[in-house]
């Protein structure tokens, strides 16, 4: 707590501070208290949700609305959409510190106490009522929801145990147990996977959206709640294991759909936000055109009719592909004593395993197999960052090497000394470098990275062929004919015969 000017510590001092007036906490709202500091950032021109990139002319503006025009609201997005990360942000549009009587589970207004426990307090201390505080980051209540989640949960529950201690009546307010929503009092309550929530629970909320009040197992105890609602889901959801009821529907004020990064650019400042890679000591250079095929990787996935684009790609796929990335190259450091941790696209293909588990297939993919699918994909994901780099490149005279009988192997485990030896005898190799800024003078690791991935473009396009051992050779002849993925109609003595795709496993 701030100590230029100490909090009021009881209600008596509360009652005459400037910094929480009487006349204000007893109007004002959990989302009067939201629009209020949003416009404040609004006017000040500061970043409303610092960290998600991507959503400042779509998504962002939307929620803006709906704070400021008091809504509940939910997020509708594919996973991956940094959905529970907006909604984990809203606290920083609330106080920093919020006074509550101190020892109350529901967090009571001071001015305005709904639990019984509350009145009676105040009518037995008056000014000298212990006021406690709460920062904005514990004002915020979290719900996965569950098929298994019950009333008393979400609402509460009477308390036995309770009642036998106090010798209460078991109607008595003094017997209840406080579920999560009463505990949320004054704060931000959300639920994540909204659909997922059993009807019968999702009914349980609708008093609380219209009306702002809650009862307990049938007693007439009425808790009007003063609490901000904001919900998440999957639209897959609704129909793989369950829905939103129409009525709780028609109380959310806003649905805002979520999306992945729009551009490679905003993708790439998300994976480099996320991504571990400050892990020391040794020096760590992870060039562009690497990060650039991590994220062309998830979105030609995205794209890719073998994945099941309703499950969608997370943007962990990228995440956690670039942190294996840069643990393979680590390895390789580690093992030949090399001082600079320098990733390669064979670091790429290493990754496949932290790929494969982000990926939903669709039936065509499971036929031919996730590893293989996820080669597929990496080689497109080198071929279109390779046209970005050499399109205007001529390399005819580093095909007419490999194609008069020339190979090369760029070992994993090999020294970057000895990869840079190989590729040596490679004629006008290091002169098409230059395209990203490498020179043949440059430190190993550089020249053989940027090497490398000049070499994976050229089997991205079929120009040269890669074995299993990473060893770089002419293209192979192609001696049978490629497979009809069409149909196709061919004619012989005036009838009309159609051949449809057969299908097959490489």
């Amino acid at each position: 707590m701030p100590a230029a000017r100490p909090l009021p510590q009881t209600l008596g001092e509360l009652r005459t501070s400037i910094q929480f007036p009487e006349s204000c906490l007893k109007t004002r709202t959990v989302k009067d208290e939201m629009r209020a500091n949003l416009i404040t950032r609004l006017r000040a021109q500061e970043t409303v949700f610092p960290g998600i990139v991507g959503y400042e002319d779509t998504v962002v503006p939307q929620i803006v609305n709906a704070v400021l025009s008091k809504q509940n609201f939910i997020l509708l997005g594919l996973r991956g959409q940094a959905k529970s990360r907006i909604l984990r942000a809203l606290t920083a549009l609330l106080d920093e510190w919020m006074p509550y009587i101190a020892g109350c589970e529901i967090r009571d207004n001071p001015y305005l106490p709904l639990c019984r426990r509350c009145r009676d307090l105040i009518a037995e201390k008056g000014s000298d009522t212990p006021i406690a505080y709460l920062p904005r980051e514990k004002r915020y209540v979290e719900k996965l929801a569950t098929p298994d989640v019950t009333v008393a949960d979400l609402v509460g529950d009477l308390d036995p145990i309770k009642a036998a201690r106090g010798g209460e009546d078991l109607s008595s307010e003094l017997t209840m147990h406080y579920g999560l929503l009463p505990r949320a009092n004054r704060g931000i309550f959300a639920i994540n996977e909204l659909p997922d929530l059993a009807a019968k629970i999702q009914v349980a909320l609708f008093n609380i959206m219209q009306e702002g009040d809650v009862q307990i197992k049938g007693y007439p105890v009425r808790l009007e709640l003063d609490i901000a609602l904001v919900f998440s889901a999957n639209p897959e959801d609704y129909t793989a294991r369950g829905k939103i009821v129409t009525p709780l529907k028609d109380r959310i004020g806003s649905e805002i759909r979520t999306h992945y990064p729009e551009t490679l650019e905003d993708g790439m400042a998300i994976t480099a936000q996320e991504a571990w890679v400050a892990r020391g000591p040794s020096p760590i250079e992870i060039p562009q055109y690497v990060r650039e095929v991590v994220e062309q990787v998830a979105f030609s996935a995205r794209q890719d009719k073998k994945v099941d684009k309703r499950s969608g790609v997370s943007q962990r796929l990228p995440i956690s592909t670039m942190e294996l990335v840069l643990s393979n190259a680590e390895r390789r450091a580690l093992v030949n004593g090399e001082a600079v941790v320098l990733p390669r696209v064979s670091d790429i293909y290493a990754a496949l395993p932290g790929i494969t588990g982000k990926l939903e297939l669709e039936y065509e993919g499971e036929m031919r197999g996730a590893d293989a699918v996820v080669q597929d994909l990496i080689r497109t994901a080198v071929g279109k960052i390779w046209d970005r780099c050499f399109a205007e490149e001529d390399t005819q005279q580093i095909e007419l090497w490999f194609n008069l009988g020339g190979t090369v192997k760029l070992d994993d485990n090999q020294t970057s000394a000895a990869a840079l030896a190989n590729l040596k005898g490679i004629q006008g190799l290091f002169e098409k470098l230059v395209s990203l800024g490498v020179k043949a003078s440059d430190a190993a690791p550089k020249v053989v990275a940027a090497a490398e991935f000049l070499l994976e473009g050229l089997v991205a396009h079929r120009k040269l062929s890669r074995n299993e051992e990473h060893g770089f050779q002419a293209p192979e002849n192609m001696t049978r004919k490629p497979e009809r993925t069409e149909m196709e109609f061919e004619y012989g003595d005036g009838q009309q015969v159609s051949h449809r795709r057969r299908g097959g496993l490489n």
